[in-house]
């Protein structure tokens, strides 16, 4: 797109100059005279039927200009406007038609005449006000008494006469009014900053000025907020008629040997100081002539003091402040070049109505700027920045907003290790997609959070979840899927509330539906979940998603559930049998199948690839809470490490179990549980059924006991406590070899 051109409407200010080119965007803005017209007719000299005139509507600089043949006869009375009085018909340029005849009246887009005059207030019979009907027995060529004829009527804005040919206020005006709301219509469509300022430089060159300059305040202060420090503007986008349009070159540097170059032209940072001239303009708010003394002295300061500048002399540069709600904000600079009329008075309100628009469409795109990047960064602090590492799992996740100005949602999805290496799995989605959406998903995720680290089973988890939701609000509903995989025993436990059921991919290629308890969404009340139990084999993916994935205006959640499952199977026929596709891969190919109407929700997706842990990599005891459970611990574990080939881990092992059993039985009054599981880590854990965590502190000089949470934090790779339902566990992790 060509970006010299404003394909809105075409606009003129004046006719275009003898010999211009007509598909020259500028011509519409040039002079030309009207040309001459043949003695005692009303038609120009060269004119007649054979004229063919530009169509109407094309870009040409006398779109506005030229009349249709036979438009003098088909002319109807202009009923929206009123006629104007003698002092407001402009003169005509032959001065009358002898024998009575009416004078050239050439109707134009807008309903007003090239000469000025409505053909209704032209039309023969009965006198109008303000005019004389010539006398039929003058000679032809005689002067019309009634008509002054030897001068134009003046301009009612400036008092100078208007010459021939020349638009009349009126038609002037007109235009005027066409560009403004053109230009306004195109820096209103603009959503960001750079949108606003591009259209606002798009629509103003080369229609109403050569080149444009637009500064703005660096930083820009967003809403009320009171911006500190100086009042630093930089240049932010600068536009110009291409230097093959405009070779005369004017307003360029003078030792710069290419002129076309407008950036530069004017300084990129520039300081107002308090109290200069370029402050006092900026102050008065309102656009001035740059031929006044003190925007004279201001442009120095904007465009740069160092540089010799050769700006255009006379009215051809306006200087225009760009105010926003609060504060000004910028400025806007609009040259013209020697070749072109300079600006007139009326192109103060031009310029003032552009700086206005602009300058609030600006102040708007600040602030939802602001407010876009709040939601995103609301949204990515309530999902997991990273999915954590269990043993036994891998996983992948996918968000993605309903659109780029929603970029909040109520879904969500999230990972919790358990103790016993299992891990909680979790996907939800709360009614909406708004801030306050975002908010009851955050509180629910941290319920969620919460309850897992207590180890409930996952009916009870919803259930508590539930509860939570009616205390927030009797409106606020969500739906959720809770599962807790177990490596170990290869099993996965489910329980669902109102959500869509979850795809599990085999290994030899086979993707099935789980079936699962639907369930009541979160936030009902007073309804039982129910949790089920199933396999998990090894190389197996559990997918878990929210229904923007699979449902939309164009399909329901069934169909988008069957096509996701064949997708799946699809992917997985591309890796062969023995081989489960990458997680990631098959994330994006998830992706994939939306379609173009697809986005109507935010979309969280959660798979896990169960890899579990063999039989032969766990050994698990059960130990009395007598005084000989350490020893026979130590031997135990002993015996495990030798069979695993990792005796170099013995000594660390037998006294890291040593220290936590003979804190476990100084309490317990059950059996006492040992674990050691052999994956890329050793880890070893140790239950038993009391709930109070051990607490790491510094031991006294005088203190028996009390350093053996110390040793196992120094020799450990991690360690920690988890509560359960039943007591508690304690374990610890060593890097193997």
């Amino acid at each position: 797109m060509d970006s010299t051109r404003v394909t809105e409407h075409p606009t003129s200010f004046d006719r275009p100059s003898t010999g211009a080119d007509p598909t020259d965007p500028r011509g519409a803005l040039l002079r030309t005279p009207v040309p001459p017209r043949a003695p005692g007719s009303g038609l120009p000299a060269q004119g007649g039927a054979d004229q063919t005139p530009p169509a109407a509507g094309e870009d040409s600089p006398g779109a506005f200009e030229h009349s249709q043949p036979g438009a003098e006869q088909a002319a109807e009375p202009d009923t929206h406007r009123p006629r104007p009085g003698s002092e407001g018909v402009p003169a005509q340029p032959d001065g009358g038609q002898p024998g009575g005849a009416p004078p050239d009246v050439t109707p134009s887009a807008d309903g007003v005449s090239s000469g000025g005059v409505s053909a209704g207030s032209a039309s023969a019979g009965g006198g109008q006000a303000g005019l004389v009907r010539p006398d039929p027995g003058a000679p032809a060529g005689a002067p019309d008494p009634g008509r002054r004829a030897a001068s134009p009527d003046p301009d009612r804005r400036t008092g100078q006469p208007t010459a021939p040919g020349r638009p009349t206020p009126m038609r002037r005006d007109g235009d005027r009014l066409r560009f403004v709301g053109a230009a306004t219509r195109r820096i209103a469509r603009g959503m960001d900053l750079d949108e606003i300022v591009m259209g606002l430089c798009r629509a103003t060159v080369p229609t109403f000025a050569d080149a444009i300059l637009v500064y703005l305040r660096e930083p820009l202060p967003v809403g009320d907020e009171r911006p500190t420090g100086p009042l630093v503007l930089r240049l932010r986008r600068t536009d110009r008629i291409p230097a093959e349009r405009d070779t005369e070159g004017g307003f360029t540097p003078a030792p710069q040997p290419e002129p076309s170059e407008l950036e530069t032209v004017g300084a990129e940072l520039c300081e107002v100081r308090p109290g200069s001239a370029l402050a006092e303009v900026l102050r008065g708010v309102r656009p001035v002539f740059t031929d006044t003394p003190a925007a004279r002295a201001a442009l120095p300061e904007l465009l740069g003091e160092d540089r010799d500048f050769a700006l255009p002399d006379g009215r051809r540069a306006i200087l225009a402040p760009l105010r926003g709600r609060r504060r000004v904000i910028g400025a806007a600079l609009f040259l013209r070049g020697p070749e072109r009329i300079a600006f007139e008075a009326d192109d103060l309100l031009v310029a003032a109505q552009l700086a206005t628009h602009s300058a609030l469409g600006i102040d708007k795109a600040v602030l939802y700027g602001r407010e876009a990047y709040i939601a995103d960064e609301l949204q990515r602090t309530m999902l997991p920045e990273n999915l954590p590492r269990c043993t036994g799992v891998r996983l992948a996740s996918r968000y993605l907003p309903a659109a780029e100005t929603a970029r909040v949602g109520g879904d969500w999805y999230d990972a919790i290790p358990l103790p016993g290496s299992r891990v909680a799995l979790v996907v939800g989605d709360v009614m909406g997609h708004s801030m306050t959406s975002a908010a009851i998903m955050g509180q629910l995720r941290t319920t969620a959070q919460t309850l897992a680290g207590l180890d409930l089973p996952p009916q009870e988890v919803l259930h508590h979840l539930d509860e939570q939701a009616q205390r927030l609000g009797t409106d606020r509903m969500a739906t959720c899927l809770y599962a807790v995989y177990d490596p170990v025993a290869h099993r996965i436990t489910v329980a669902n509330a109102g959500h869509p059921p979850p795809v599990l991919l085999h290994l030899g290629g086979h993707a099935e539906v789980l079936r699962v308890p639907a369930g009541a969404p979160i936030g009902v009340g007073g309804v039982d979940f129910e949790a089920v139990e199933l396999d998990a084999p090894a190389g197996a993916t559990l997918l878990l998603y929210t229904d923007g994935l699979v449902e939309s205006r164009l399909r329901d959640v069934w169909t988008g559930i069957e096509q996701l499952r064949e997708r799946l199977a699809a992917t997985a026929q591309l890796t062969g049998p023995d081989h489960p596709p990458p997680l990631e891969a098959l994330c994006d190919e998830v992706l994939d199948m939306l379609g173009p109407g697809d986005r109507d929700d935010d979309i969280a997706l959660l798979a896990a690839r169960f890899d579990g842990i063999a039989p032969s990599d766990v050994s698990y005891w059960f130990l009395d809470p007598e005084d000989a459970a350490p020893g026979k611990a130590r031997r135990l574990a002993r015996r495990a490490l030798a069979r695993w080939g990792m005796e170099d881990l013995t000594d660390a092992v037998e006294l890291l179990v040593s220290e936590v059993v003979t804190n476990a039985v100084r309490y317990a009054s059950k059996p006492v549980t040992l674990r050691l599981l052999r994956t890329d880590v050793l880890r070893c854990e140790v239950g038993d059924d009391v709930p109070q965590l051990p607490r790491l502190r510094q031991a006294r000089a005088t203190d028996e006991g009390g350093r053996g949470l110390y040793l196992v934090n120094r020799l450990a790779r991690r360690w920690g406590a988890t509560r359960l339902s039943t007591g508690k566990v304690v374990w610890f992790e060593l890097n193997r070899g």
